[in-house]
C-alpha cells in the first residue's frame, strides 16, 4: 500500500462501521496526494452504519462504497501509521504490520452506540466527525 511519496494510514476500531470509516474518508479527501487512508475493525459488523454515510455526505465528502472489513485484510500490507479510534481497539492485541508502523490512539466515542431521538443520534455522529476531522487536521496534515 505504501509508495515512496505517500503515507499509508490504517484507521482501526472494533466494528469498522462508523468512526474508522469516517476517518478514512476524511483523510483521503483532505490528504491527497500525500496520504492513502484505509479502515478496518477487530470485529467488523459487516455493514457500514448509514448515519456515517449521511454525515460524510452532509459535509460534502463522497464516501464511495465503503465496506466493513477485518484488520486481517491488512496484516500483510505495509502501513506507515495505524490509528485506533476507540478504547476497545487500543486494548486489543493488534496484528503485527510489516515495517513496524507508528501507532496513535484517539479515543472517540462510538456514535453507532448512541441512543435517543433522531437529533441526538445525528449529534453523536456529527460530534464524532468533528473530533476525527480536528485530530486529522491537527496531527496528520500538519
Amino acid at each position: 500500500m505504501m509508495t515512496p511519496d505517500r503515507v499509508a494510514v490504517l484507521f482501526l476500531c472494533t466494528g469498522n462501521s462508523a468512526r474508522s470509516i469516517m476517518a478514512e474518508v476524511i483523510l483521503n479527501a483532505a490528504g491527497q496526494p500525500r496520504f492513502s487512508a484505509y479502515s478496518a475493525g477487530s470485529f467488523p459488523t459487516g455493514r457500514v452504519n448509514p448515519k456515517s454515510i449521511e454525515t460524510l455526505k452532509r459535509h460534502g465528502l463522497d464516501p464511495g462504497k465503503p465496506r466493513s472489513k477485518s484488520w486481517n485484510e491488512f496484516s500483510d500490507q505495509q502501513m506507515d501509521l495505524v490509528v485506533t479510534v476507540c478504547d476497545q481497539a487500543a486494548g486489543e492485541t493488534c496484528p503485527l504490520f510489516p515495517g513496524r508502523p507508528r501507532t496513535l490512539h484517539w479515543g472517540i466515542p462510538d456514535p453507532a452506540q448512541a441512543t435517543g431521538t433522531e437529533d441526538e443520534i445525528n449529534t453523536a455522529f456529527e460530534t464524532a466527525f468533528q473530533l476525527l476531522k480536528f485530530r486529522i487536521e491537527r496531527e496528520l496534515l500538519i
